[in-house]
């Protein structure tokens, strides 16, 4: 099968002004769909939708109605005008509705009314990140100008310069940050902040859905500490959230600011027609069930609609992918008709001024291609795109239609486009897409006194205001907590409150997104050393190791130095057609067990674990043909986590179930079992597979009669997030999926769309794990 999308045009009518339309493209993939073994499995359509407006509400400010009328906007979207009513009543608001809906104007008609009122409210709006923060910053500044109000907003965040900061607390009405600079740079200083505390009328929350897992419960924690300081200067401010569509906005709002909230769902906004495709990469090797690089397939589809003048944005779920594709579509693009510089990366790596001038250019129309992370996932307005590329299924449904709705934003018909990777959930999601187009979005949920979480912002607490004696912090009594903090010499009882006496900052070793707040700076000194990025400390481990390649905007580093103390790494600029990935090493040991259930001989258990992790080594990945061209061994420092864990005992007396089969063959078969069911998990739980690890314990007793592993699938959070407790509870069900799983598989040997590769398993992997699951599904039922 020939997989150009236009392969019935020739050549030179690629290159001449009649280029064919977006219907062109989406009759080459009905027709392509049509074919037998097609790889396109579905084409949904999604028709445009009419506005539900309604009049301006009564106590809308003049000045207000008046700057929108001047804009064009004459009516409001009916949700819109639903959150001014409850938010002029005093009410909290949560607001859920689509990617471009005008959730902005929700939270911004109500603060610009209370600021038009009373010049002395101040408002806080918080955003998951930097750059949506200056992104609504320059919508709020040109709607104030219109309005020619003295109102004064500022972005406050680690990009904000030094000198500026203190006029900034002075003079700003509207400070827009994110929960990292609220947690380590303005809460601790909240002294600084005093006028601003006392006259705080709103917090604003966008991209509620954003705070889940374990951010959601850092982030839950930073809010307990901004209500309590806001407590101390007399003010409690009324707080409206905007999120995406997922199925439980109010509960999460409810859990994370712990106080009532009215929900928002009726989505009143039009939206253009949108057309959605799933497709899986040809199989180009049934034996072993190898499918074509989902990465190349991304590339090849790409390069067909920038080529033929759709502005295109392409997602890639890790930032080796997102490097490794925008090589990809330079190479290809630049030799072709599209101009230098119309291709370019975007991601959470790169520096705010690089990333500035890329939305810049994407809203301009001067870049016709972007691979980004999902930092570009959120609500920054990038302008209006006519196609969205999914290298690869981003793990949950609502994410997947936040990155799709980034097309189409200004209701033109568009289209989205699924490629799926060989990942099994991948695959089941791509061969399902009923389950996917009729399932409603996932429930996000937190944890916030994940005892972990709890104690690192107890610690905060104590050094923004002593902690009284009977004090709560949301619903936990925090007396057992300050003695332990006591005994560690952190905090002293005195006059009836718990004082921070310790000459640290609490907040600067607490990340709210990893386990470690350290960053690693990365310094190119090819010529007059100059930093280039920074990377998060456990990806630091793994992509910055010496002989590693780092990528940067389609360029190749090799980091000469890691200083591992001063937490950088130097690199060069090197020419050369290979990557690299690391490889680790990991060995999980049970501290506690909280629960345990049979199956049949086997044993189902859940508890408190401890993983210990390190990278040994590194591979050498070709570029295109993804070969591997060589390997190198590395000692890194181990890193160490306790979590929470669901695991399976395989006792002796079951693996003698299977005479037939050697130690070496039923360790195969465990190691298959593993890669599955962590798939699979996460489908069941709905959750990212990359919060679940997974790891078959090394201290196995191997005689020549005695085998008996644990399977852990863990928590890949430090203190868990919660995951392992469901996955005991669904021990039946999770087996039993995992069964269809490899059943409906039809690889002979094992292929990473089931339990992995033969060459990652072992040999006859894939029918041991069959034969041991069958074991566990009757046991289970007995």
């Amino acid at each position: 099968m020939n997989l150009d999308l236009f392969a019935s045009e020739d050549s030179e009518s690629r290159a001449v002004i009649h280029r064919p339309t977006l219907d062109h493209i989406l009759a080459r993939m009905q027709d392509w769909m049509a074919q037998p073994n097609s790889p396109v499995r579905s084409v949904h359509h999604e028709p445009a939708r009419a506005a539900h407006l309604v009049d301006f509400p009564e106590q809308l400010a003049p000045a207000v109605a008046e700057m929108l009328q001047q804009r064009g906007i004459r009516r409001l979207y009916s949700h819109q005008a639903e959150t001014f009513r409850h938010a002029v009543a005093g009410r909290n608001v949560v607001v859920v509705t689509p990617t471009a809906s005008g959730k902005t104007l929700c939270y911004n008609l109500p603060v610009w009314n209370a600021l038009l009122e009373n010049p002395e409210a101040r408002a806080f709006y918080l955003f998951p990140t930097k750059a949506l923060s200056e992104d609504q910053l320059h919508e709020f500044h040109s709607s104030v100008e219109a309005m020619g109000a003295k109102i004064r907003a500022f972005t406050y965040d680690g990009d904000t310069p030094q000198d500026a900061r203190k006029s900034i607390r002075e003079r700003a009405h509207v400070a827009l940050t994110n929960p990292d600079m609220l947690h380590a740079g303005i809460l601790p200083h909240h002294t600084k902040w005093a006028k601003f505390f006392e006259n705080l009328k709103f917090l604003i929350i966008d991209e509620l859905h954003f705070y889940r897992g374990v951010y959601g419960s850092h982030v839950a924690n930073v809010l307990r500490r901004l209500k309590r300081i806001c407590g101390f200067y007399g003010s409690k401010p009324q707080v409206i959230c905007s999120s995406a569509t997922i199925a439980n906005p109010k509960q999460l709002a409810e859990s994370l600011l712990e106080e009532p909230f009215e929900l928002v769902a009726d989505n009143g906004a039009p939206s253009g027609e949108k057309y959605f495709v799933f497709y899986n990469p040809p199989v180009v090797n049934a034996e072993l069930g190898i499918r074509r690089s989902y990465l190349n397939e991304t590339r090849r589809i790409a390069v067909e609609m920038i080529e033929r003048g759709q502005q295109t944005l392409i997602f890639a779920n890790n930032r080796l992918a997102t490097e490794v594709l925008v090589t990809y579509l330079k190479d290809a693009c630049e030799k072709g008709l599209t101009p230098p510089g119309a291709i370019r990366g975007y991601r959470g790596g790169y520096l705010p001024r690089e990333r500035r001038e890329i939305e810049r250019k994407l809203r301009e129309g001067e870049i016709r291609g972007v691979v980004a992370t999902n930092a570009l996932e959120l609500g920054i307005d990038i302008g209006s795109l006519d196609v969205v590329v999914m290298a690869g299924y981003p793990g949950t449904i609502a994410s997947t239609w936040q990155r799709a709705g980034r097309a189409g934003r200004r209701q033109n018909t568009s289209l989205a486009i699924l490629v799926a990777s060989s990942n099994p959930l991948d695959q089941y999601i791509v061969e399902h897409p009923e389950y996917f187009f009729r399932q409603s979005p996932e429930q996000a949920h937190i944890n916030p006194n994940n005892l972990e979480i709890l104690i690192n912002h107890l610690k905060c607490a104590a050094f923004e205001l002593p902690i009284q004696d009977g004090e709560k912090f949301g619903s936990q009594d925090l007396a057992p907590l300050c003695r332990f903090l006591g005994e560690l010499g952190l905090l002293h009882p005195s006059a009836g409150a718990w004082h921070w006496t310790s000459d640290t900052y609490p907040a600067d070793a607490i990340s709210l997104r990893s386990v470690t707040s350290d960053n690693f700076v990365v310094i190119d000194v090819t010529g007059k050393p100059r930093v280039i990025a920074e990377v998060a400390f456990p990806a630091a481990l793994v992509e910055l190791h010496e002989k590693a390649i780092y990528l940067h905007e389609a360029k190749q580093f090799q980091v000469e130095q890691l200083d591992y103390e001063q937490r950088k790494a130097y690199v060069r600029q090197v020419e050369c057609d290979y990557f690299t990935d690391a490889i680790d090493y990991t060995q999980v040991k049970e501290l506690e067990r909280f629960a345990e259930a049979p199956l049949g001989t086997a044993l189902a258990a859940h508890g408190e674990v401890r993983v210990n992790r390190q990278i040994v080594g590194f591979k050498k990945i070709k570029f295109y043909t993804l070969e591997n061209v060589g390997a190198g061994q590395l000692s890194m420092p181990e890193q160490e986590m306790h979590t929470t864990a669901f695991w399976l005992h395989f006792p002796e007396a079951f693996l003698a179930k299977f005479p037939d089969l050697s130690p070496t063959q039923k360790q195969n078969g465990v190691t298959a079992l593993g890669n599955a069911m962590r798939a699979m998990a996460a489908f069941l739980l709905m959750c990212d597979p990359r919060d679940l690890g997974v790891a078959l314990t090394e201290d196995i007793v191997k005689t020549h009669s005695s085998f008996e592993p644990d399977l852990f699938l863990y928590d890949n959070y430090p203190g868990g997030i919660g995951l392992s407790t469901p996955l005991f509870e669904l021990r039946d069900k999770l087996l039993a999926v995992t069964r269809d799983l490899i059943l409906q598989c039809p690889c002979e040997k094992g292929c990473p769309s089931c339990v992995g590769p033969v060459g990652e398993i072992g040999d006859g992997g894939k029918q041991a794990a069959l034969r041991i699951l069958e074991e566990l599904v009757s046991g289970s039922k007995a």
